[in-house]
């Protein structure tokens, strides 16, 4: 006869013997997904702009993965299709277009995935749950009353645009304009897109020097395009005689600054930008349904003054 432990412990390996059935332990749950779509990492600034987006991301408790537009339309829609297709929570968005970059937050909205645009807005009210941004034009005045100071009431300049179709580049010429605009014997000689590239800039800034020779400064709607610029002004011997003047407040330009190669830059905030923008992500997610449409983050004026103080 079989003792009654040894039986209880027979029916237990069946399955039975009223006590608890043995079972493989649970997998754990996978963090919710959050992506972040960039315009382009051939950028310092965006980069810092991703990964602070990234990091906030991840502190909230999400994985989050990060996809380089490389400025083209068509890659950000390949991303947005991938996105909705493999059931990402929300998009912390910097668009390649206002206009264009509707449709992509548009379709992922439908979808259930809310965007949140960080740095550069796009063209709706309704395609992004909110919109956190730099204040460009109030920082494009600031550059442009001391461009002003710099530069005198009397001379010719040329200005460097960037993306066309990017709402940021028409806010800070607008900002500056309408300072610089006030005093008729600053002269326009040339004003063109650089795409935001440094390259670019270094090129056109070279062919621009060809047809101006005369110029006294240049003003650049950022960072990389005023370095390309002064690249440019550096190899025609004019690097000591032309003012430069950026946006952004890349590490590069205010060094830069600090070393009198170029005369101002406003300096954004990437990192307060995609903080806020994560944040927002979150607390959307969680539930929370009233978000502020739009942010605008100020933005502050860089100069010899101050540059070596805001040097890492």
């Amino acid at each position: 006869m079989l003792r009654p432990i040894m039986v209880c412990m027979l029916v237990a390996l069946l399955g039975g013997c009223g006590g608890e059935t043995a079972s493989a332990p649970a997998r754990p749950t996978p963090a919710p997904r959050i992506a972040i779509v960039v315009s382009t990492l051939n950028n310092p600034w965006f980069v810092v702009l991703a990964n602070t987006a990234r990091a906030e991301a991840q502190r909230h408790g999400y994985t989050a993965t990060i996809f380089d537009s490389q400025n083209d339309p068509a890659k950000e829609t390949a991303h947005f299709e991938n996105i909705v297709a493999s059931g990402y929570r929300a998009v912390l968005f910097d668009a390649t277009d206002a206009k264009g970059s509707v449709l992509n937050a548009t379709h992922a909205s439908r979808a259930g995935v809310p965007v949140f645009t960080m740095d550069r807005e796009i063209d709706s009210r309704d395609a992004a749950v909110s919109q956190v941004i730099s204040d460009n034009y109030a920082g494009a005045e600031e550059v442009g009353e001391y461009f002003v100071q710099q530069v005198g009431e009397h001379g010719r300049y040329v200005e460097l645009l960037g993306l066309v179709g990017d709402n940021n580049t028409w806010n800070r010429s607008r900002g500056f304009h309408s300072v610089v605009d006030r005093y008729p014997g600053l002269h326009m000689v040339a004003q063109q897109s650089a795409d935001f590239d440094r390259s670019r800039a270094l090129d056109i800034m070279e062919s621009v020097l060809q047809a101006h020779p005369d110029i006294q400064a240049v003003f650049c709607g950022n960072d990389a395009m005023a370095l390309g610029a002064y690249q440019a002004l550096l190899g025609a011997g004019r690097a000591q005689d032309v003012k430069v003047f950026g946006f952004d407040g890349s590490q590069d330009a205010i060094r830069a600054i600090a070393e009198s190669k170029m005369s101002a830059t406003a300096m954004q905030y990437p990192q307060v930008m995609a903080a806020t923008a994560a944040e927002f992500a979150d607390r959307y997610l969680r539930g929370d349904r009233k978000l502020p449409r739009r942010v605008a983050v100020a933005v502050d004026l860089v100069t010899s003054r101050n540059a070596a103080s805001l040097r890492q």
